[in-house]
């Protein structure tokens, strides 16, 4: 490589939302793409067990690909495992992904502002600091949902999706009080992003949604600044997929963003 590669880390496909912007703010630099599929849902996983494993995942790819830096494109994995990745690894470099709760509570206008998580995410000490800190004069609903990320998964896979069970997972997000509703709704996992035109149709009525993968792109760039200049190699960059072997929909699916399995 041309230089030290950019790791973008995600339990599964979802954190090619960050790929694709992280792309567009740097396109001199070559990327890796790692999807732990062999592990997904972490939402399934017992917490201490979860992080153990992450930790110990990221050993063997940081010995792999030496990247400049790593991003998890994960909020799962962020809110649990990233100070225990900077621990374990001093040396190396981590952006991790949040919530966006503070320019949600920035942007309101109602004060309604529902974070719509992984069951995980949502009973993190972190997201409710996170609410403390940046949105103590919002009403901040939190909202665990136990499917979207896997609808995310068969709508990239096969084209479609059962709308019917998008506007149950989100339907406790809509919030109507004293005359006021919710305005704004945060994307708290990086797999919703593909279904956004799905909640877009089966909201009852319109909202702002938050994706968080353009603010986890500007971060890391702002880490790494611009590339040193030299020729990225020609080609899709490499991917790698914990599970034995991709189905062949996620294999063109990867293509689609540059991406070669290896």
């Amino acid at each position: 490589m041309a230089e030290r590669p950019v790791l973008v880390f995600d339990s599964g496909i979802g954190g090619l939302t960050v790929l694709r912007e992280a792309r567009v703010l740097m396109p001199d630099r070559r990327f890796v793409y790692v999807a732990d599929d062999a592990a997904f849902p972490y939402g399934n996983w017992e917490e201490r067990a979860l992080k153990t494993h992450i930790v110990g995942l990221f050993g063997r790819f940081l010995a792999r690909f030496d990247p400049e830096i790593s991003v998890i494109a994960c909020n799962t994995a962020s809110t649990l495992a990233i100070d225990a990745l900077r621990k374990a690894y001093p040396r190396r470099r981590f952006v991790g992904t949040v919530p966006a709760i503070k320019p949600a509570a920035e942007r309101t206008r109602s004060g309604l502002v529902s974070v719509l998580a992984t069951p995980g995410t949502v009973k993190r000490q972190y997201t409710r600091d996170l609410i403390t800190q940046w949105a103590s004069k919002c009403h901040v609903r939190l909202v665990g949902s136990v499917g979207l990320a896997a609808l995310a998964e068969t709508y990239l896979r096969q084209g479609f999706v059962d709308e019917e069970a998008v506007r149950a997972e989100i339907a406790p997000c809509f919030v109507e009080m004293d005359g006021r509703r919710t305005d704004i709704v945060v994307l708290a996992c990086t797999h919703y992003p593909f279904l956004a035109n799905r909640m877009r149709k089966t909201a009852p009525w319109p909202v702002d949604w938050i994706d968080p993968a353009e603010a986890i792109a500007r971060r890391a760039f702002s880490l790494l600044g611009p590339g040193e200049g030299a020729a990225v190699p020609a080609g899709p960059d490499p991917a790698v997929f914990t599970a034995a072997e991709p189905d062949p929909a996620i294999r063109r699916l990867i293509q689609g963003f540059g991406l070669a399995l290896i």
